[in-house]
């Protein structure tokens, strides 16, 4: 399976077009934003759990990243409610589950073999943001491959100043973002190319954005057979 598998272009999905699919677990159902492979997949995906549903065991080979967007995820007896981010490193394992419902941001199979590091980060928790300019920021993991971090703009200001040497990828989680009259509201996501320089501004009451740079230089080819 592929979908947006071509990562020297630009995409993009927005709320309104969400296509939710049922999972292999009953209660959970995922929107597919970009795919390489079929079940077991480089994969990024909007995530949805019904109340009380989970899926069992299972390890993660290539690595699992998560934020929390609604609800409460939990995974192994501890609880993480809208905010949390977490990333577990590669051979790393967990049982998933929600008692009450959660929509989850999830990127798998994408970390580098020696990653090691777990994080789980509140990024509800003022103590864990930082003024960087005419922003604020909530760095969550960097590493000589990839920098993520959510960040708070305000109103009207621009996103970018330079071109993206490494390529971006973006999920809203409040306000709106705009590029030449096209919005992004909450729930939309964007990955932009390698030397892309996009004219995005802050929408009329500010945004808050997940933010992961320099990925995108990593991916020299992908297919199917790879996974």
């Amino acid at each position: 399976m592929l979908i947006n598998a071509d990562f020297s272009l630009a995409a993009a999905r927005a709320p309104e077009d969400y296509q939710w699919v049922n999972s292999p677990q009953n209660g959970v159902e995922r929107v597919m934003l970009d795919r390489v492979g079929e079940e077991k997949a480089r994969a990024t995906s909007i995530v949805r759990y019904a109340p009380d549903s989970y899926f069992p065991p299972h390890l993660h080979p290539g690595g699992e990243e998560i934020l929390v967007l609604s609800g409460t995820f939990s995974a192994d007896d501890k609880d993480y409610p809208a905010g949390w981010y977490l990333r577990n490193p590669p051979k790393s394992g967990h049982k998933p589950y929600s008692r009450e419902g959660a929509v989850i941001f999830v990127k798998l199979w994408q970390m580098s073999e020696d990653e090691d590091q777990q994080v789980a980060i509140d990024t509800q928790n003022k103590a864990n943001w930082q003024p960087q300019g005419e922003r604020q920021v909530c760095p969550l993991f960097s590493n000589d491959n990839e920098q993520v971090s959510l960040q708070r703009l305000n109103a009207d200001k621009a996103l970018f100043t330079t071109e993206i040497i490494g390529g971006a990828e973006l999920l809203v989680t409040e306000g709106e973002l705009i590029d030449a009259g096209q919005i992004y509201k909450r729930g939309s996501w964007i990955r932009l190319p390698v030397g892309a320089f996009p004219k995005l501004n802050a929408g009329a009451k500010g945004v808050t954005f997940y933010l992961k740079t320099g990925h995108l230089a990593q991916i020299e080819s992908l297919d199917s057979k790879n996974f």
